[in-house]
């Protein structure tokens, strides 16, 4: 080695001290002459590593020649964090020791972040207060300084002090300045600005100043004149200038507030509200102020003016009368209400002034005065009817009102004369007359007037006028009071006197009154009764003559008198021998006038006493219906009618109080309000007055409506015997016929007999049969009200008999010793049945607690249940016979409770319905197997590859409607059973339901052209071509997996075909479940649409020995399964799915009716897991490695056990 090579090393270069702005980039220098170590930088004592990229530092680097030894350091996008102390090492080698270069610092400008104020500058300040303002600068290497300016103005005497940052080494710079806040600085700016010697131009942050400060006082606008006329609309505007926040405004007048709305026009800076003030003269003298005031007025600035109201009077009045008898004086008033000014009142008669006026005024209302001015002035004939006019002028409106009044002048009428018929001419009494009477002259016209013998007369007619006067016409009906009567008529005015004429009449007239006397004040029956007759006043004489009713009489007259209106009176005598009948008769007098030929009368109304009489009509019998009023009549007279009645009923007084029911009208019948049949019968009513006693005799007919009763119920009878229903009614009347059965129950019984005996109704049925049991109405219905009915329930006897279809011959459970078991027997029968149990032919103790009995009744069915707990396949698997017996015999059915195993096939599989396109049908479910079980339903037709499949749901439902067939097509149905173990045989023995659909109905429109290619070529339907499409897709893809599945499905048919020596066990699951396997329940009550044992989640694989060739092996696909039961009539749409053929290149599945491919898929979740094998998704085969591995983790089927790694109850040996 040469000596050049093994000098030491040394600094060319050192590095200093570097001051950089945050983002720049820094370089410190170092240079090492004769660098044979390795050379390296230290951050803070901390080596940054020896490759000139700085790995791990991805902002740090080292540039430079490294063969001039150059190993500048460079730091782009400074940061915060670089500001440290750094060295530059050149490490030992074998030539030359260690060399540190000078320390040297990088020092980082960071300028500051944006400032902000402290101080609350949201809430606006006061004029004149003082407000501490606080800026920080935050964040800052190194300090920053804050100016702080108002307006652009910058302010003095601001206080700084520093404070940590947010980070190790940053500074916060707070700046506090004190400022009195003043109204020019609203809306001004208050500005913060910060420096340091990392900006390159200040940072400033802004704020608006809101300064409140009180408004200039307001002034008014729009009142030039104190003086207002009364009625103007007067508009004024007060205004409110400056002012932070503006001005409220509001009015008053007199103290009282008028308006508290303003407007606010932020860019004139001014507040004003607009007055409009309709002018009164409750107005006069009124003062209106407008005051202003905002947040931080000390008080409200206002302004105020006082008005004057100019007003007319409102009422001018003229008072005094206005009417006066010629040569007299006339004295009037006119008042004028309060104005302002007081008003000039003037006095015109037609157009002459008049001046004899005294005028007074005196204070009024609203500040004005009232005037009134006196006028007299003596009036004459001449000036009637001229105008009086009051006229009222007010100087300051310029304004006049007058009130205008008509002068009226009196003097007396002139002439009066009459218009009647001649004195000396009679006339007849009842003819009409008129007199009219005529004035003529006066002012006003005369007043005329009627009297009749000196009194007036108020029914005249109304006055007329005519040209020279007025008339007034008297028309009389004449009476006797007319005869020498004197008529006058007077004309008068308001002048006061007045002026007549008179005349008088003859008139002829019938009995003015007519009076009937008797000589005895009592009447009875069998006496003489003597009437006088005195006829009044008649001119001429009248003749008296006698009737009653129809009968005429004559009587005996005395001599006439005079009478009054100049006419003469007669009296006349009449004899009667009295009866009843004459009682309450009116016997007339009548006074007859042959001159005039009509007459007057009169009556005398007889009151004959007499003891009580019963009427002719007087009803022997009276009916009535049940509950209503029944009212029985008593037709009885008497004299005096105060009669006192007894009723007896059953030799029973009746009296109100006994019964409340009972009511005797005024005359005396009886009212029995919801009477009652206990009412019917005889009544004796005796009745009596002062005069005497009678009675008589009625009878009361109640009807009622039925009731009916069974006279036994219910009626028990023995299958085969007579049953007799009978029936009793209680009612009036009892008709034949009125009885009718009915039977109750469903379906069409035949009522054999139906006879009647009396008030019984009988029904009689022979060779009684079960579907005669049930419920009979009998009715009754005699038209009275609504029928009555009794139900009568007939019971028929029979011995017991147990249901025994194949879902109630098995019982399926697992016998590991965790299920639980139930056996169920139901009987039917009557009476009582009871059930005994056995087990392999011994009878069966209940008092082990393995085994509970329960026993549920419900009419005549009968159900025993017997709970087999922790069920063993050694102990348990057995032949249960259940015995129901009553009094008639006797039932037996043997139950075999057997392992879980695959379903028993359905049975009696029928059509329901069919339409051109849709099958309907149904079927009876087999044994379940002891797990839930669903059904599928087979199809094909004729032109088919192969059959269809699909899937019925609800999968409990036991009818289905295949939909989507073809019209006029022969199809062959079957259906099977399959659970979670595996699938039953076809129902009734592999049979085919053969049935052909019906002709499509006629089209309602005609098809398209994309409806008629819907078909392939082949002639199948479109979804059918899809499906082949899709199937033969898949198998061309999965070819390459073909081989493994079908060893697969090979190796697990054949240890299925060895079941008997060996079963499958999931230990894992099991003993996570385990613990929850004794609450699975079993029953063999399997019954269509009912969910059968839900709690069972795996079965245990177990070959029973209760069917040839059935093997059973556990499966945990249950466990997985889910089923939604729609709500309502919901039919999902369920696509048939083809029964599988592989192709030559792929593994054969051998297809029989106990098995199909797509079962070995489903078992292990094909379906569920791997949708890329549905047709429709062919396109998504795996094709890589790790596709396959998957599909074999999907389609992996567990490996079965050997029998022997089981327990011993758990092998699945029937014992």
């Amino acid at each position: 080695m040469s000596p050049g090579a093994r000098a030491q090393q040394a600094f060319r270069s050192e590095p200093r001290n570097v001051t950089v702005r945050m983002g720049a980039t820094a370089v410190l220098r170092c240079e090492v002459l004769r660098a044979s170590g390795t050379v390296q930088w230290a951050k803070d004592g901390l080596l940054l590593g020896p490759e000139r990229s700085l790995p791990g530092f991805p902002r740090y680097s080292m540039i430079g020649n490294p063969q001039r030894g150059q190993y500048h350091l460079q730091i782009e996008n400074a940061q915060l964090e670089d500001d440290t102390l750094y060295e530059c090492q050149a490490g030992p080698s074998e030539s030359s020791a260690a060399i540190v270069s000078n320390a040297a610092w990088v020092t980082m400008l960071i300028p500051p972040s944006k400032p902000y104020f402290e101080t609350d500058l949201a809430t606006p300040w006061v004029a004149g207060k003082k407000y501490s303002v606080m800026c920080v600068a935050p964040d800052a290497k190194p300090v920053a300084e804050i100016t702080l300016y108002k307006d652009g103005v910058e302010l003095t005497g601001a206080e700084s002090f520093t404070m940590s940052g947010s980070k190790d080494k940053l500074l916060n710079t707070h700046a506090e300045v004190t400022v009195v806040a003043l109204s020019s600085d609203n809306g001004r700016q208050l500005a913060c600005r910060a420096k340091n010697p990392a900006l390159y131009q200040p940072v400033e942050t802004r704020v608006t100043m809101s300064v409140y400060f009180p408004p200039l006082p307001p002034v008014i606008v729009g009142l030039e004149r104190e003086e207002v006329k009364a009625g103007r609309m007067l508009v004024l505007q007060c205004v409110s200038h400056s002012g932070n926040p503006l001005a409220t405004l509001h009015w008053t007048k007199n103290g009282d507030v008028l308006s508290t709305t303003w407007e606010e026009d932020d860019a004139a800076q001014k507040s004003s509200s607009i007055l409009k003030l309709k002018i009164t003269p409750a107005d006069n003298q009124a003062e209106l102020c407008c005051e202003s005031i905002n947040l931080v007025s000390l008080s409200p600035l206002s302004v105020s003016r006082k008005i004057t109201v100019l007003f007319e009077p409102e009422e001018l009045t003229l008072s005094g009368s206005l009417a006066a008898i010629e040569g007299q004086e006339l004295s009037v008033s006119c008042y004028a209400s309060s104005s302002n000014p007081p008003v000039d009142i003037r006095w015109w008669l037609g157009y002459k002034e008049l001046n004899g006026t005294v005028v007074a005024m005196e204070e009024g209302a609203n500040g004005g005065m009232t005037t009134m001015s006196n006028m007299t002035h003596r009036v004459s004939r001449e000036e009637d009817g001229l105008k009086l006019t009051c006229e009222a002028f007010n100087k300051g409106t310029h304004f006049s009102k007058t009130q205008i009044s008509q002068l009226s002048v009196y003097y007396p009428p002139q002439k009066v004369w009459l218009d009647a018929p001649p004195q000396d001419v009679p006339l007849r009494s009842g003819t009409t007359v008129r007199l009219v009477c005529f004035s003529t002259g006066g002012n006003p016209t005369g007043t005329l007037t009627w009297f009749k013998n000196g009194r007036a007369v108020p029914d005249a007619s109304k006055q007329t006028s005519f040209d020279m006067g007025v008339a007034r016409e008297l028309v009389l009906v004449l009476t006797a009071s007319d005869n020498v009567a004197t008529y006058r008529c007077d004309s008068t005015n308001k002048a006061k006197k007045t002026i007549s004429a008179h005349t008088k009449l003859m008139v002829h007239f019938t009995a003015v009154s007519m009076k009937i006397t008797a000589k005895q004040e009592v009447l009875r029956r069998g006496e003489v009764l003597t009437l006088d007759c005195l006829s009044g006043s008649s001119n001429p004489k009248a003749s008296i003559s006698w009737s009653m009713g129809p009968l005429r009489f004559q009587g005996v007259e005395q001599a006439p008198r005079r009478a009054q209106f100049g006419g003469v009176s007669v009296i006349s005598s009449l004899s009667l021998n009295l009866s009843s009948q004459h009682h309450n008769q009116k016997v007339i007098c009548q006074a007859y006038s042959p001159v005039l030929a009509e007459g007057a009368n009169t009556f005398f109304q007889l009151n004959v006493l007499y003891p009580p009489e019963f009427s002719p009509d007087q009803p022997a019998e009276v009916q009535v219906v049940e509950d209503d009023m029944a009212t029985i009549p008593l037709l009885v007279s008497a004299n005096p009618e105060e009669v006192s009645c007894i009723w007896l009923h059953r030799r029973e007084k009746l009296v109100k109080e006994g019964d409340l029911r009972y009511h005797w009208s005024d005359d005396y019948s009886l009212e029995i309000k919801n009477v009652t049949r206990k009412d019917a019968g005889v009544y004796t009513v005796e009745c009596a007055n002062e005069e005497g006693v009678k009675q008589t005799s009625i009878k009361l007919d109640v009807q009622y409506a039925p009731s009916v009763k069974a006279e036994k119920d219910p009626v028990l009878v023995n299958l085969g015997e007579t049953a007799d229903l009978i029936c009793v009614a209680d009612a009036n009347p009892i008709l034949f016929g009125m009885f009718s059965w009915k039977w109750l129950g469903e379906g069409e019984v035949e009522l054999e007999e139906e006879t009647q005996e009396d008030e019984s109704g009988l029904l009689t049925i022979r060779d009684v049969t079960r579907a005669h049991a049930g419920l009979y109405r009998c009715t009754a219905n005699n038209g009275i009200a609504l029928p009555a009915s009794v139900d009568v329930r007939l019971v028929v006897q029979f011995k017991p008999q147990l249901q025994k279809g194949p879902q109630w011959r098995k019982v399926g459970s697992r016998g590991d010793g965790t299920a639980t078991a139930e056996v169920v027997c139901q009987a039917e029968g009557i009476p009582r049945v009871d059930f005994s149990w056995e087990k392999n032919g011994v009878r069966l103790d209940f008092a082990s607690p393995r085994y509970e009995e329960r026993t549920v009744r419900e009419g005549s069915f009968h159900t025993s249940t017997v709970r087999v707990v922790n069920v063993s396949a050694a102990l348990d698997y057995a032949v249960f016979s259940c015995t129901a017996r009553n009094s008639l015999g006797e039932d037996k059915l043997d139950i075999q409770l057997v392992s879980t195993n695959h379903p028993d096939p359905p049975s009696s599989f029928r059509q329901v319905g069919v339409t051109h396109d849709s099958v309907t049908l149904e079927w009876i479910p087999g044994f379940d197997g002891g797990l839930r079980q669903r059904f599928r339903m087979r199809y094909r037709w004729a032109q088919s590859i192969s059959s269809l499949y699909m899937d019925v749901f609800p999968p409990s439902a036991t009818s289905f409607t295949v939909t989507g067939l073809q019209p006029v097509t022969t199809y062959n149905f079957s259906v099977n059973a399959l659970n979670a173990i595996g699938e039953s045989g076809y129902a009734d023995n592999n049979a085919v339901l053969t049935i052909t659909t019906k002709e499509r109905p006629e089209p309602e429109e005609v098809p398209s052209d994309e409806d008629s290619v819907s078909q392939s070529a082949s002639g199948l339907p479109a979804y059918l071509a899809a499906v082949l499409t899709a199937v033969l897709g898949v198998l061309l893809v999965s070819n390459s997996l073909g081989c493994y599945f079908g060893l697969r499905w090979k190796k697990r048919r054949g240890l299925t075909a060895g079941g008997r020596e060996g079963s499958v066990l999931d230990g894992k699951k099991n003993e996570e479940e385990g613990s929850s396997q004794s609450t699975v329940r079993n029953s063999n009550k399997y019954e269509s649409r009912e969910k059968i044992n839900t709690a069972a989640q795996r079965t245990l694989l177990i070959d029973s020995g209760s069917e040839t060739d059935s093997n059973a092996y556990e499966s945990y696909a249950a466990e997985r399964s889910h089923y939604y039961y729609p709500t309502g009539e919901y039919m999902p749409p369920l696509s048939p799915h083809r029964e599988e053929t592989r192709g030559l290149d792929v593994t054969r599945l051998p297809v029989d009716s106990q098995s199909h491919v797509y079962e070995d898929v489903r078992d292990v979740g094909l379906y569920r897991d791997i949708p890329a094998f549905l047709p429709q998704q062919r396109n998504d085969w795996p094709t890589s490695p790790q596709g396959t591995e998957r599909l074999k983790h999907f389609m992996d089927v567990q490996q079965l056990q050997r029998d022997s790694d089981l327990p011993f109850e758990l092998r699945g040996e029937l014992v």
